[in-house]
């Protein structure tokens, strides 16, 4: 199989944002699977503050080449500023899942 694979990486604030985004990249067939993690502690520095929120992270498994749309998706969504978007290659993997993320996605 040819195709790259990505796991796209975000958080949001709120567990309704999180599933909504959710609903949207994979009801579009942008991305196969997303998994919201329970809640966690973020502590980051913003505009010369140290700030801690509790956020849930996203992540994303689809092909790279849809990667710029599921952006473009997740900035129209989120209500930060600058959010969390950042991805990984999926160098390896069991075969038949690859396989499955490469059918079940928009090529």
């Amino acid at each position: 199989m040819q195709d790259e694979f990505l796991l796209v990486m975000t958080s949001c604030p709120t567990s309704e944002l999180a599933t909504k985004i959710a609903q949207v990249l994979v009801g579009s067939k942008l991305a196969a699977c997303i998994q919201v993690s329970a809640p966690v502690t973020s502590i980051y520095e913003w505009q010369g503050e140290i700030c801690e929120e509790t956020e849930f992270n996203l992540q994303i498994k689809c092909l790279a080449l849809n990667y710029s749309e599921i952006e473009t998706q997740i900035k129209q969504l989120h209500p930060y500023e600058v959010p969390e978007i950042i991805a990984v290659p999926i160098s390896h993997g069991l075969p038949d899942y690859l396989k499955w993320i490469h059918d079940v996605s928009k090529r």
